[in-house]
């Protein structure tokens, strides 16, 4: 995406001729994309999936059972959801409102939890900002996690609503993993504490 961003390309064969004249490989020693590596890479998915992949699936699919899905559905709706329910409780009690003792915290309505992916609600007099909580196996699952484009949308609306940023906490049990997030919301709550003064 960094590199179609910076091609602008205004047809297809323009962004394809640009990429492979400007792309190359992460890691200490960059090698240049060429169509040959694409098509090598193909070529090696092809036999992983083959050789390796579709033969776990097929043997896991073939010793499924009815009572593993039942404890699948229970642990989803049951264990993990409880989980969820005392992380998040713990980040916010046990690290934000010991950190940010001005601010009150609560939890967030069910349909703006829902809708506008916002777990808590962090009050500076009338203006608040949201939280977000994620374990930090979504960051492992999906690389440096960022927001969707309609969680971006939905914080948009939340700030134009509550004055306040949108922040996403990840954490290992009670534990903040990402820290810097911490030094980020007391930037914003002192925004909002000014803003409170206006």
């Amino acid at each position: 995406m960094a590199l179609i961003r910076e091609c602008q390309p205004k047809s297809f064969e323009e962004w394809e001729r640009w990429y492979f004249d400007h792309a190359y490989t992460d890691g200490k020693t960059k090698v240049k994309i060429t169509p040959e590596i694409l098509k090598e890479l193909g070529e090696r998915l092809y036999i992983k999936i083959k050789e390796i992949v579709i033969p776990q699936w097929t043997e896991a699919f073939e010793q499924l059972t009815l009572q593993d899905c039942v404890d699948y559905i229970f642990n989803l709706t049951i264990n993990r959801t409880f989980d969820g329910f005392i992380r998040e409780k713990s980040v916010v009690e046990d690290n934000l409102a010991k950190k940010f003792t001005t601010v009150r915290f609560e939890e967030s309505d069910p349909k703006l939890d829902h809708a506008g992916d916002i777990d808590y609600l962090g009050w500076v007099g009338d203006y608040a900002f949201g939280i977000q909580i994620k374990p930090v196996t979504t960051n492992a699952n999906f690389g440096n996690y960022s927001a969707s484009e309609r969680m971006k949308a939905s914080f948009d609306s939340f700030k134009k609503k509550y004055k306040g940023k949108v922040f996403i906490v990840l954490s290992n049990k009670e534990k903040i993993t990402n820290e810097k997030v911490i030094a980020e919301i007391e930037d914003e709550v002192n925004r909002l504490s000014k803003l409170k003064q206006q």
